[in-house]
């Protein structure tokens, strides 16, 4: 049997084009929004990532700051992994985890504290 896992960053991405081209496709809600009624760090950031990803930039950064950055992290891995044939591509760095991660969390909180939330 053949391992494919090197296909699920193109997967991911390809189906976030997908929904940026066809919005009302149906898709996961966020559980803490549900729960709570606050948003999360990531809310709207599938709909920000599927509008960079089909060229509306202006769009995804009205839905998520982090909309295009994610949609260029996600072509670069599935470049990668597709050139590699690896899901985990050999030379990606893993410094911009904490970096983006922490980046993401005091946006969240810029969000929280100006109230700057998409209706969606």
């Amino acid at each position: 049997m053949q391992r494919t896992g090197y296909l699920l960053p193109a997967t991911l991405t390809g189906t976030l084009w997908l929904k940026g081209l066809h919005p009302a496709l149906p898709g996961l809600g966020c559980p803490l929004r549900a729960l709570t009624g606050m948003p999360c760090p990531t809310c709207f950031l599938t709909r920000a990532t599927g509008a960079a990803l089909t060229g509306d930039l202006s769009g995804s950064l009205q839905w998520h700051f982090f909309g295009p950055i994610t949609a260029l992290g996600l072509i670069l891995w599935s470049g990668l992994a597709l050139y590699q044939r690896r899901l985990i591509p050999k030379g990606l760095p893993l410094w911009p985890v904490p970096v983006v991660g922490g980046a993401l969390i005091s946006y969240w909180l810029l969000r929280l504290s100006n109230n700057t939330w998409p209706s969606g």
